[in-house]
């Protein structure tokens, strides 16, 4: 089959069978979603999710966690992998929302950038979700899917499967197709075991064609 018809028949069985896919970080606002995301960062987002509460309570804006040393974060999010830079990260990220951006979480990605411990992927997550810009935010589960079904050939970088991805996917598709291949990563399409018996994918996946020795038209 094609890259196109592979493309067209994934996002079918998405469209039909995941109706809706959301961020599973909990947040009430873009401020708690831009600090979710810095968190979860090489962590899961149940461990995000048990952690930020008392943080949120603590720092509900920008404004406030601004006035608060790296030190005194840490304390709310030490059992979250790497805190010690996360909470620097934080506090740095605060006081520069509170100063450039009068403590309102940007919609550019170029200015997302520019917040402490903000990269690509976390900047189109938050481009994505608060804004519904068609920005794909690409992860270690977004980066393996993509490669396994197929949709990615030979990438050897997040961002090129990213310009890969919003080059085939439609427009309005992209911020929920995000969440498609993270939850199929996180769910079934496992890094050390992918449940393919489960997968309904399977008829278009390059991986299970060519472990099963199927054709490729397949």
């Amino acid at each position: 089959m094609t890259t196109r018809e592979r493309y067209t028949n994934i996002i079918a069985w998405f469209e039909e069978h995941v109706p809706v896919a959301e961020t599973e970080l909990h947040h009430e606002d873009p401020f708690q979603l831009l600090v979710a995301v810095i968190l979860s960062a090489q962590c899961t987002d149940k461990r995000v999710n048990m952690v930020t509460p008392a943080l949120f309570d603590a720092f509900p804006t920008a404004e406030v966690m601004a006035e608060a040393s790296p030190e005194l974060i840490f304390d709310y999010i030490k059992s979250i992998s790497y805190p010690n830079n996360k909470a620097k990260h934080l506090a740095g990220m605060a006081r520069k929302l509170r100063d450039e951006f009068g403590g309102v979480v940007p919609e550019s990605i170029d200015d997302l950038q520019k917040l402490p411990g903000v990269g690509r992927k976390t900047a189109n997550v938050i481009a994505s979700v608060i804004y519904n810009k068609p920005a794909m935010a690409v992860d270690t589960h977004v980066f393996r899917v993509a490669d396994r079904l197929g949709l990615t050939t030979r990438s050897k970088t997040p961002l090129q499967t990213e310009l890969t991805l919003v080059k085939y996917i439609p427009e309005h598709l992209i911020p929920r197709a995000h969440h498609w291949l993270i939850l199929h990563g996180r769910y079934i399409c496992q890094a050390r075991k992918p449940l393919c018996e489960q997968c309904g994918l399977s008829p278009w996946c390059r991986m299970y064609q060519r472990q099963n020795k199927l054709p490729a038209n397949q």
